[in-house]
């Protein structure tokens, strides 16, 4: 191929031939193929690149409804559960009440008969007795009249003891009717409050469950998402915390570890942070970090507390990819400057700065922005479709309008049209039309 030279005194490009090294002047004509092809390259290469970016972008909506679907199935599958075990914990705990209740009450029943049986042989004594009085009365009144003021003296004062002893009697049994109504009273009271203590620790199973549900959940999320680390529970007894992370490089190599604790409760207590702290350090991890529904006072969604990073669940997976990014850079500037300070140094020095703070923030920044503009976008096309929709049938109503006005006009002899039939002008709208 010929190659540049210096240009001529009608300062047009002069190019050289290496062979025969002959000067040849570089026109239009000449220079117009190489610049066509140099262009079509570029072109080519630009089409490509374009056509990448069309492809990523295809493949990242896909994996995120792909995700958004599979997240959906195991909030389905997590909510059916829990209900399932509330139900069974519900059902087991108020019959175990019911035949508790239920013994009692037939205990109680039966001493109240014992009682009501006792009043009735008093009763029937008492009868026998003022029928024997009656029959000496009538007795004593077939007497001489000699004997009668002996017999009314005689008469009144049996009287007398009979009322005494029926208000003796009488008042004994309702005395121990009262005590044994005072008694059952007490026992149903008792029996009250066992009720109530089973319905609370009813619930605080049913909350110690959602939670191990949620660890679960954390621990498929972190697999899912990151699937060339270790995700493992913490075993119990040893220390605190729900998950170890340890992050594995590129070339499989362990960068560190992450400690994760996952709290579902609606207050936040500062006592956590101090407690994550310890079993940091006796997990021997480099990053700990909080998933909590509530956030300490000042933090709206994620933020460095105490040394321990706090988050709600909705950025959980950015702030996890920056830290176990952060993990892997500092493996690497390690081993590349091994010597200059000690690992732990490096680690709380980056961890604290406000440069990788400012990294963090950005990522779920980007994140949050990338889900607003799927949403954004998914809500244009939607009026878009709706907005097309009504067009088509403006049109086809407008067609159909004409061409019955035009029938009218020349009767049967105007051909039938199949696309203006009645199912197609009456078909209902579509589901994006609706929403819209």
């Amino acid at each position: 191929m010929p190659s540049h030279g210096a240009h001529s005194s009608t300062n047009e490009p002069i190019i050289v031939c290496p062979n025969c090294k002959t000067e040849i002047k570089l026109t239009e004509s000449l220079a117009a193929p190489l610049i066509e092809a140099t262009k079509l390259q570029y072109e080519q290469k630009i089409a490509q690149k374009e056509a990448d970016v069309a492809n990523r972008e295809t493949a990242i909506r896909v994996q995120q409804e792909e995700i958004t679907k599979a997240q959906h199935s195991i909030d389905e599958q997590v909510t059916e559960k829990l209900k399932t075990e509330r139900e069974k914990i519900s059902a087991d705990e108020a019959k175990k009440a019911r035949l508790l209740i239920g013994a009692n009450l037939e205990q109680k029943a039966q001493e109240l008969a014992d009682l009501q049986e006792v009043l009735k042989e008093r009763d029937s004594k008492l009868a026998e007795a003022q029928k024997a009085q009656a029959e000496l009365i009538r007795k004593q009144r077939e007497l001489d009249d000699a004997k009668r003021e002996m017999e009314l003296t005689i008469e009144k004062r049996v009287q007398e003891s009979l009322v005494v002893v029926r208000d003796k009697a009488k008042s004994e049994a309702e005395e121990g009717l009262k005590l044994k109504v005072s008694e059952k009273e007490e026992q149903i009271a008792s029996m009250q409050r066992q009720i109530e203590e089973l319905k609370r620790r009813a619930e605080q199973g049913s909350q110690q469950l959602q939670g191990e549900v949620q660890e679960l959940q954390l621990e498929s999320l972190l697999r899912h998402k990151f699937p060339r680390d270790t995700i493992e529970p913490v075993p119990k007894g040893e220390f605190g915390g729900d998950v170890l992370h340890r992050v594995s490089g590129p070339q499989g190599q362990h960068c560190g570890t992450i400690l994760w604790e996952s709290k579902r409760t609606k207050n936040w207590s500062d006592t956590w942070l101090t407690k994550l702290r310890d079993d940091q350090r006796a997990a021997k991890a480099e990053i700990a970090l909080i998933v909590s529904q509530a956030l300490p006072k000042g933090v709206e969604t994620f933020d460095l507390v105490d040394g321990v990073w706090v988050t709600e669940s909705r950025c959980a997976i950015p702030v996890a990819m920056a830290l176990r990014q952060s993990l892997i850079d500092l493996s690497a500037a390690r081993h590349a400057g091994e010597g200059q300070q000690t690992k732990m140094e490096m680690v709380y020095q980056y961890l604290t700065g406000s440069g990788f703070r400012h990294r963090v923030e950005a990522i779920v920044e980007k994140f949050s922005d990338m889900q607003s503009d799927l949403d954004r976008e998914r809500r244009t096309m939607t009026r878009l479709w709706a907005k097309r929709e009504e067009q088509i049938r403006g049109v086809i109503e407008s067609t159909a309008g004409m061409y019955g006005d035009l029938q009218g006009i020349a009767g049967k002899t105007l051909q039938e049209i199949a696309g203006l039939d009645i199912p197609l002008l009456n078909a209902p709208r579509s589901d994006s039309a609706t929403e819209t």
